[in-house]
């Protein structure tokens, strides 16, 4: 195993020890809004300072991209490292008590994915992938659905709940994927949605509007467990926009064309 991936699988198991401990006493919790519905809590915030000393005890120049804390500034030659986390995907789910949610750890060398780990602490699903190695979960590998077609398929996606402007157009898309589909499902996790996609529980994917710290790690997943990902242009800028399309090769095309008539000026930027 690469040391990069030991690292970021400490990491991800004290962060998840955290998410555990605290998950019988949510009444109990610090909560603050962020924007619109959007939240923070204390355990969000003391997941990613586990992960984040994690890391810098093993890598003390690297960067790191943080959901709540920013940007930590690398040095020198090992600045070319960046480590992307989200310390709980799906934080509305654990503030309610619905278990599903995640931790997501991804590394950059030079602006490239090049590890991503998804974990579920719940179920003790560790999703690893490494560039050029294959996908895992918990050391089984993993490979996306064959399905060839959108008819008898299941998709998943996410409800652009922080953008209002992007509303009438998402639910046109949905409204034409619901007619050719055997289910949409909306768990609340793309972490957990993309390494779902990977796994091949999920035959396809789409979301507008998602942060970097989201997908990061579930791109790799997917990319290496020989599935497709790219923006809603069929761009590779789905780290820049946060708008995404995953599947197989099949079935990322057909999602593309069948949402492209409702693609708006507003997601164009």
């Amino acid at each position: 195993m690469k040391p990069q991936m030991t690292i970021a699988i400490r990491a991800a198991r004290k962060a998840g020890n955290i998410l555990l401990r605290n998950f019988d006493r949510i009444d109990a919790l610090n909560i603050q809004s962020k924007g619109l519905n959007d939240y923070v809590s204390e355990v969000d915030q003391q997941s990613e300072t586990a992960i984040i000393q994690t890391i810098l005890d093993a890598y003390p120049q690297h960067s790191i991209l943080g959901e709540e804390t920013g940007v930590h500034e690398g040095s020198g030659k090992d600045a070319e490292y960046q480590w992307v986390i989200d310390p709980l995907d799906g934080t509305t789910n654990y503030l309610h008590g619905f278990p599903q949610f995640a931790i997501s750890i991804a590394l950059k060398h030079k602006g490239i994915l090049e590890m991503g780990l998804v974990y579920d602490p719940l179920r003790e699903e560790m999703f690893t992938a490494y560039k050029g190695e294959g996908a895992f979960l918990n050391d089984r590998r993993i490979r996306v659905a064959q399905r060839k077609s959108l008819n008898g398929s299941l998709l998943g996606t996410g409800l652009p709940y922080k953008n209002e402007n992007y509303t009438d157009a998402y639910l046109q898309m949905l409204k034409a994927l619901m007619q050719q589909t055997s289910g949409i499902r909306r768990p609340g996790s793309a972490a957990l949605d993309l390494s779902y996609i990977a796994a091949g529980r999920l035959d396809g994917f789409w979301e507008l509007g998602l942060s970097q710290w989201d997908i990061a790690a579930g791109v790799l997943l997917i990319k290496e467990a020989g599935g497709v990902v790219s923006d809603i242009h069929h761009q590779q800028m789905y780290l820049e926009t946060g708008h995404i399309v995953a599947g197989n090769i099949d079935i990322h095309e057909r999602i593309l064309k069948t949402i492209k008539p409702f693609i708006i000026d507003e997601l164009n930027s």
